[in-house]
């Protein structure tokens, strides 16, 4: 039996449809918000999975182009890989739920979310996460919500909740705040140097407007939901209860005091291995590794909240020793190393023509992207041995998040015409190596003298709670803090305000105070941190590395785009082999060549100007014989431009032939005395001999030489200092 709820969000209805699809899935659902629909369903293996320690959970958003009336652009046309964008929804969802799934039902949950139709004004990712709450809370999967997620803009010094695709681009902020009844679950967010304040005030009108939605998804429940499979909680055995404290001592609290992450690492290794040897004989392995871990776990929240302090000593708004360099590379166009405590991250910035746009084939308004910046976390990183294969969710997911930090500092197109790519190497990790990219993102790109509007610099700050609302914040969290603690909050941003924002959580949720007070914090770090990264470097170089292609500009009359570019593209590729350059056109006329060898650039230039001048009377050109006649010579005096020259005209004398003058190839200076009504071009060499001082009203232009029109060489800005030599 089919069931249809709504509500009301952001003006606009958004309904929940039950018992219409995919009926034998444990939970299934459609919501509808506009003329966007995204299915979703819920199911559980019938089997559990043993030896695991973390929630066994999938969560697949599958992008299908039919829905906005595309066809795939790839060669077999159908969808391959996910795209960017539906990983990230992915991992958004993921992010949402995984908290409010219990930790001991170790069998694996998928959730699936097929978009089936979009409007292009009301994103399918809210869709997708609002359904998959509904089919876990419909399903007998044992789930602690449900939830709901609206985004939030920031347009004319106004908040709005979910505004229509089109209203984002001229919204200063972009956040996606998914909450519970009582508290906020994930925040994601993107803005253009946007006040923690507005943030804040962001989060709280989202968490008021998620309410309606969690309204509708109990009342489903109610009427549909089934009984939810009880969990059969994991207890320690008493016996192993008391033996491990014992076993243990002080030799934890010591370890954890280690402040090099190998070293602590090597020592907790031989501690659980003493206490293995120790308990094996009347223990099985598997419940002496969950006891070592509760032991463990409850040794660093107790330490940190204790002593109010991180696990190294540091104080809880303390930053580790921070070092930067630039231009490291000796052949790249950019280069930054940035290095916090362990964590160490190396980003390399490439220039390119526009051209070099990333072509997407997704379901946004958006069909190319400018801009790219990618995350690399190799095995080594962590001195581990692993398999490197094709890029991972987490690698995709921090590479989107420094991009949407870096993206709001970016100069327009307008300004610098370059397609750029950023590619980040973590060398080193121990702690927030997402955030340290967006440090090195920066150094990268003044160092390839990128006119960045201003730096960013990116801190992660964690939560440990304990009983009594007792709580620290801890700015610049390490691995085991993350690991052990209740939070895992980046923010990124300049010193005037914030740019790109990720909350994970493993409570059920966290109230307002401690997220502002995250913030606060996070923001003297992040001052911090650009305070040091300008002692390296301040601003941008005033110069583009030797090796970054240049870019010159000139325009074209729009009609005579087509000359340019030829049947097929004949004429522009052929411009291209022949320079060695790179040429964009413009549907408004504006050609832009790149190359960073600026005689090959000017060569293209004036091929590009040849064939789009127009032949006008009385000028004089310098052309190549192409074709003879018994009455003439035809003479190309411009690309696909051809004139005749009478025999009459060929010479201020009799010729009694036309091959007693010129010949086949022969290079010659004529004067345009006739253009009739089809276009033909009547040329003299017989009025160029005679002087052109005797030619009233000529005009003289050698079409072999420069021409006059004005052509701007594209520099990046030169508003930076440039720190040393590059090659430093």
């Amino acid at each position: 039996m089919s069931d249809i709820s709504e509500c009301s969000v952001g003006g606009r209805a958004l309904s929940i449809q039950v018992g219409k699809f995919a009926q034998q899935a444990n939970g299934a659902v459609a919501v509808q918000y506009g003329n966007t629909l995204v299915m979703v369903t819920a199911c559980v293996s019938s089997e559990p999975r043993e030896g695991i320690d973390f929630i066994p959970l999938t969560v697949d958003y599958e992008e299908r182009l039919y829905a906005a009336g595309k066809i795939p652009g790839s060669f077999i046309r159908r969808e391959g890989r996910p795209t960017q964008e539906a990983v990230i929804t992915s991992r958004l969802i993921d992010r949402s739920l995984r908290p409010l799934l219990s930790k001991e039902f170790n069998y694996d949950v998928q959730v699936v979310a097929i978009v089936l139709s979009v409007d292009q004004e009301n994103d399918p990712d809210i869709c997708a996460l609002i359904g998959a709450s509904a089919a876990l809370t419909l399903s007998d999967i044992p789930f602690f919500g449900p939830i709901s997620a609206v985004h939030v803009g920031y347009i004319d010094d106004t908040l709005v909740v979910n505004p229509i695709l089109s209203q984002m681009e001229n919204s200063l902020l972009d956040l996606i705040v998914a909450s519970n009844k009582e508290s906020i679950v994930m925040v994601e967010a993107g803005a253009k140097e946007v006040s923690e304040e507005i943030l804040i005030e962001g989060i709280k009108l989202g968490h008021e407007a998620n309410q309606e939605v969690i309204k509708v998804q109990e009342e489903l429940q109610r009427s549909y939901g089934k009984a939810k499979v009880q969990v059969e909680h994991k207890e320690l055995a008493p016996e192993l209860s008391s033996q491990i404290p014992s076993i243990l001592g002080e030799k934890l609290s010591k370890v954890l005091e280690e402040p090099e992450k190998l070293q602590r690492e090597k020592a907790l290794k031989v501690i659980k291995e003493e206490t293995r040897d120790k308990l094996v004989d009347s223990f099985s392995e598997d419940e002496i590794n969950f006891a070592f871990e509760i032991q463990l776990r409850a040794a660093v929240r107790e330490k940190i909240l204790q002593s109010q302090r991180h696990l190294d000593g540091r104080q809880a708004k303390e930053i580790r020793p921070i070092s930067c360099e630039v231009g490291i590379l000796p052949r790249t166009h950019g280069s930054g190393l940035f290095a916090r405590g362990e964590t160490q991250v190396l980003t390399i910035a490439t220039l390119g023509s526009t051209k070099r746009e990333q072509l997407l084939d997704g379901l946004g308004l958006e069909e190319t992207k400018r801009f790219m910046h990618h995350y690399n976390f190799p095995p080594f990183s962590t001195g581990e041995v692993k398999r490197i294969g094709t890029t991972g969710r987490r690698e995709i997911g921090h590479g989107a998040l420094v991009e949407r930090a870096i993206a709001p500092v970016l100069p327009s197109e307008d300004d610098f015409p370059y397609a750029m790519r950023l590619v980040s190497e973590v060398l080193s990790s121990y702690g927030s190596t997402s955030m340290a990219s967006a440090c090195a993102s920066t150094l990268s790109l003044m160092d390839a003298g990128v006119p960045i509007k201003a730096p960013v610099a990116g801190i992660a700050m964690g939560l440990v709670t304990g009983n009594d609302k007792d709580y620290v914040v801890l700015t610049d969290i390490v691995g085991m803090e993350d690991a052990y603690g209740d939070m895992d909050f980046k923010a990124a941003g300049t010193a005037r305000g914030l740019t790109a924002l990720q909350l994970d959580i493993k409570l059920r949720g966290v109230d307002y105070g401690i997220l502002a007070e995250a913030l606060s914090q996070a923001r003297e770090a992040r001052l911090e941190i650009l305070g040091k990264m300008s002692l390296t470097i301040s601003a941008s170089r005033s110069e583009l590395s030797p090796y970054a292609p240049r870019m010159y500009e000139i325009t074209i009359d729009q009609g005579k785009i087509g000359a340019v570019i030829g049947p097929g593209g004949k004429v522009i590729r052929s411009i291209i082999d022949e320079t060695k350059t790179t040429i964009d056109i413009n549907n408004d006329g504006r050609v832009i060549v790149g190359s960073s060898n600026e005689e090959a650039a000017q060569k293209a230039i004036k091929i590009i100007e040849n064939l789009t001048k127009e032949v006008e009377q009385g000028e004089i050109y310098t052309g190549k014989v192409t074709r003879l006649f018994n009455f003439g010579a035809m003479v190309e005096i411009l690309p696909g431009k051809e004139g005749l020259i009478h025999i009459s005209e060929l010479a201020d004398y009799h010729v009694p032939q036309v091959e007693d003058v010129v010949k086949v190839g022969d290079e010659v200076m004529v004067k345009v005395i006739g253009i009739d009504n089809s276009g033909r071009i009547n040329l003299s060499r017989k009025a160029v001999l005679e002087g052109p001082s005797r030619l009233p009203g000529a005009g003289i232009r050698n079409s072999s030489a420069p021409n006059e029109r004005q052509r701007k060489f594209v520099p990046p800005r030169g508003r930076g200092e440039q720190h040393g030599d590059r090659s430093k």
